[in-house]
């Protein structure tokens, strides 16, 4: 195993992870709030699995966001 390679892949995937997450959860939050589901202030609860079957990883990560 090259680890620079595997080091940068990772990387890689994590930035693609967080802009793509990012812009989801952006794009959910309007919709939201224009729907009036959502009232635009407070927090939201947020949890993000990551997932490596090959090597029996599950890891979870709970969170808060605040929107105000």
């Amino acid at each position: 195993m090259n680890e620079d390679t595997f080091n940068m892949e990772i990387r890689d995937y994590l930035k693609t992870v967080g802009i793509t997450s990012q812009r989801e959860i952006e794009q959910a939050v309007y919709k939201a709030i224009e729907s009036g589901e959502l009232q635009g202030s407070g927090t939201l609860d947020i949890k993000m699995t990551l997932e490596v079957p090959e090597v029996g990883i599950c890891h979870c990560i709970d969170g808060r966001i605040a929107l105000e």
